[in-house]
């Protein structure tokens, strides 16, 4: 209990999630000025057209299309989501991958900013890793949390109007090839679009500020170099979870004005070792 009786339950992203008790370990405990944030399920409609509304995102409530099918209901004034999804998913995957939208949803209202994007602790401070699909994010992550780094999130990375960067859920889910390349992950089989290996994360800070971003593409060798400034924005503006024009278009420019760092490495797992290094000299420089 806290000081003024409220129970200690647990969440990420800056949200108390007291609906997902089968998920604890892929949470944090949740500090008193998390607020609570409830998340149901409703079966999807078997009737054709069901699912082609359009996406919004109002000031008091969302629609967006989850990947895999179904959709997410958010309602700001009930502080609640909904997963409309064909069947209940278990707790360890509301929390991961379907609580993606919910963050960036509740970010929004809040007036955060919230990126698909990971991020590690260096020295105190968190780097954004900005990525495509299929640019190796997750699985360079998982390497450096192997090698001792501190991962603070995955797949969304939210940032709050102090410029600090909010832990995620305690897990990273790999591809096949990556999870067998680096003896990590338990099969979870089929999970929204994709077949995923489930990397438990240690613990780690609540928070910490954000001190920049890192952005990864392939290439034939090893480089770490600095992104000129005009190029920031649309990388970020890019990199959004929702493609809108963020609440606080002042706090976006903030971000912009961070150190930004490319990673060009060969598209080879037995490259991710050198690489990976290299960026964390470059981050502590």
């Amino acid at each position: 209990m806290s000081d003024d009786g409220r129970h200690l339950g647990h969440g990420a992203y800056g949200l108390a999630l007291p609906d997902v008790p089968g998920a604890a370990h892929l949470l944090v405990r949740a500090p008193v000025d998390w607020p609570d944030w409830r998340i149901r399920h409703r079966p999807l409609p078997g009737t054709a057209g069901a699912d082609e509304e359009h996406d919004f995102v109002s000031p008091d409530e969302a629609r967006l299309r989850l990947s895999g099918g179904g959709h997410l209901l958010a309602d700001r004034c009930a502080s609640s989501s909904t997963l409309v999804l064909p069947e209940r998913p278990a707790d360890t995957e509301v929390v991961h991958p379907f609580l993606a939208l919910t963050a960036a949803v509740a970010a929004r209202w809040r007036g955060w900013q919230c990126f698909h994007a990971g991020g590690i602790l260096v020295d105190g401070g968190v780097w954004g890793v900005l990525g495509d699909k299929g640019t190796g994010k997750s699985s360079t992550l998982a390497w450096l949390a192997r090698h001792g780094a501190e991962v603070l999130c995955d797949d969304v990375l939210v940032v709050d109007d102090d410029g600090e960067a909010v832990v995620g859920p305690r897990c990273i889910d790999l591809r096949g090839d990556a999870a067998a390349w680096l003896g990590e992950g338990e099969a979870l089989g089929l999970v929204g679009a994709r077949e995923r290996w489930r990397m438990q994360l240690g613990p780690t800070v609540l928070s910490a500020p954000l001190r920049g971003w890192v952005a990864l593409a392939w290439d034939q060798d090893t480089s770490v170099e600095p992104v000129p400034p005009l190029e920031r924005l649309p990388l970020l503006a890019r990199n959004m979870s929702l493609r809108l024009l963020p609440p606080n278009g002042t706090g976006l420019m903030d971000l912009t004005g961070l150190p930004v760092w490319r990673l060009r490495r060969p598209r080879r797992l037995d490259a991710m070792g050198e690489s990976a290094e290299r960026l964390i000299e470059a981050l502590r420089a």
